[in-house]
């Protein structure tokens, strides 16, 4: 008979294992010696503790189902329940009991993950819904379809709930997106309309302003195209493929005439410059008449000056002012000479002039005799009127006067 701590052989060949309830028969060997069939059983025990080793690692470090690991503990736990192995059997049950704790701590955290989990894809799902409605009023059309498309992509890597949650969810989420969808097409098919109500506005825009080009009214047609300038920008865009096509032939009408006119214009100018000149030259003749001493040879000068000045034409208006006040200048003292000798040639407005002179005098006279009545009787308050009064009275003698001297004493 052959044994070992955990095992025997008897002489029938019987093999035993010990555990704690006592010895279990593992099998019969005839096949060699008791030593040899000890052997063979030890292996047997060192393969399930491989096995179980593998087991426990595979719980441990992979993700091994709860109900796949149960299986394959059931599976090892009958084999050693089975006695076909020699070795502490008793230490395999309890190596498989703590896998079975382990398992089910194993279970119990996965649920709590998945639970974890779940929670937050719900958060995840309900965020996104939130900002896809939100994003569903947005009028960002190029904006806001990007970020709808992206929170689409977002959906799609969250996992999966309930069926009812998530069916709820998604039909919030998708109708957000086609309330979008609907606004932005509406909005796109009424631009559309009034880029259509643009162009025809423009057309007759372009039109007109086609029809104006060759105009030489130069300026109520340069206003009408302000006019038009400004109907053209209150009129918004076109569709891009009229835009610019009738901005091209707008433009263009507009340059074939202001070209035009600037042309007409710079000969103007250049024939105004030439009128200056002359006009310059005029004025320096026409100021060498003063001083006025011969007045019939100087207004028949400046007459003749003045028929030449108005055959000349335009001059350049900012120049106007100065040359026609240089003329201006001799024609007022042609006048004021004429008026002169006038006045000195005048019988009637000479013999007016000495009669109030005299008149004058003569209350200025009275006024003084008045003063010195008054001063004399001792009523210096009415000879200080009077005063006031001869003041007033002697301003007008002294001009009178001196209009007397104009005309020759």
């Amino acid at each position: 008979m052959s044994s070992d701590p955990w095992g025997r052989v008897d002489e029938t060949g019987t093999v035993y294992v010990r555990t704690s309830d006592g010895e279990q028969v593992v099998g019969s060997w005839q096949a060699g010696t008791p030593e040899e069939a000890l052997a063979y059983f030890e292996r047997k025990y060192e393969g399930l503790v491989v096995e179980i080793g593998l087991l426990e690692k595979r719980v441990r470090t992979t993700d091994l189902s709860a109900k796949d690991a149960q299986t394959a503990i059931d599976h090892l736990r009958t084999q050693v329940d089975e006695h076909h192995a020699v070795g502490d059997l008793g230490a395999l049950r309890v190596r498989l009991d703590k896998l079975v704790t382990t398992v089910e701590s194993r279970r119990e955290e996965r649920k709590v993950a998945k639970a974890k989990q779940t929670d937050e894809a719900r958060a995840a799902k309900d965020a996104l819904v939130v900002e896809a409605e939100q994003l569903a009023q947005s009028d960002q059309w190029r904006s806001a379809g990007e970020r709808l498309r992206a929170l689409v992509d977002i959906w799609k890597g969250l996992p999966r709930l309930d069926r009812k949650s998530d069916d709820e969810l998604w039909h919030r989420f998708s109708h957000a997106r086609s309330a979008f969808s609907k606004r932005r097409k509406a909005h796109f098919a009424s631009l559309d309309a009034q880029r259509e109500d643009a162009r025809k506005v423009k057309e007759r825009l372009v039109a007109e302003a086609e029809s104006l080009s060759k105009s030489t009214d130069w300026g109520p047609t340069a206003a009408r195209y302000r006019e038009l300038m400004a109907d053209w920008k209150a009129a918004g865009r076109a569709q891009r493929e009229s835009e610019d096509d009738l901005w091209n032939r707008f433009r263009g009408a507009q340059d074939v005439f202001f070209a035009a006119r600037s042309e007409v214009f710079a000969e103007r100018d250049a024939e105004q410059i030439e009128n200056l000149k002359l006009k310059e030259e005029l004025a320096d003749e026409a100021e060498k008449l003063v001083p006025i001493t011969d007045l019939k040879a100087a207004r028949a000068a400046f007459r003749s000056l003045n028929e030449r000045w108005e055959a000349i034409g335009h001059v350049p208006r900012d120049a106007r002012p100065k040359v026609e006040g240089r003329m201006h200048s001799v024609e007022r003292a042609i006048q004021e000479a004429e008026e002169g000798e006038w006045r000195r040639t005048n019988p009637e407005a000479r013999a007016r002039a000495a009669g109030l002179t005299g008149q004058l005098q003569a209350a200025v006279d009275k006024l003084r005799e008045q003063i010195d009545a008054a001063r004399a009787a001792g009523n210096n308050t009415k000879a200080d009127k009077l005063s006031r009064e001869l003041e007033g009275r002697q301003a007008l003698l002294d001009q009178a006067l001196k209009g007397l001297e104009e005309f020759g004493g």
